[in-house]
């Protein structure tokens, strides 16, 4: 199974992660990151840019309205996350808890959807089925 854990904090995590040494936080991450890689259950993992510099498009309009970040309270934006492919929720869970996070941070962790959980008759997963197969390919000549 895989799992997104996405990273998000609240106020105070914002200040006191602008307290921490880059440095500190960066060796965390890599420690993190390395165990999950040794373990073989990380897939992919990102950090984002803050949101000032990103943007929503709202569809709630006829035509979709863009408005610039910040956008939104601190809790409710999304840091940076990873995606990692265990056995269990409960597996997923024990990495969760091994993130070098502090107070005020917290991990959303949201099972990732498979094929298998999608009718496979359906003429659109079938054609999803064969653009992930071209990506792979893609991804295996560059």
């Amino acid at each position: 199974m895989k799992f997104m854990l996405i990273m998000r904090a609240d106020d105070s995590g914002v200040d006191a992660y602008k307290e921490m040494p880059f440095e500190q936080i960066i060796e965390a991450m890599g420690k993190y990151n390395e165990s999950m890689m040794k373990a073989g259950v990380l897939l992919a993992g990102e950090g984002l840019t803050d949101a000032a510099e990103g943007f929503v498009v709202d569809y709630s309009a006829e035509a979709p309205l863009i408005t610039d970040g910040p956008y939104g309270e601190t809790k409710e934006l999304f840091n940076g996350f990873w995606i990692i492919e265990v056995s269990t929720r409960e597996e997923a869970a024990e990495w969760a808890k091994r993130a070098p996070l502090g107070p005020g941070a917290f991990l959303e962790v949201r099972r990732v959807t498979e094929m298998e959980d999608f009718p496979a008759d359906n003429e659109w997963i079938q054609k999803e089925e064969g653009w992930r197969d071209e990506q792979a390919q893609r991804a295996q000549q560059s």
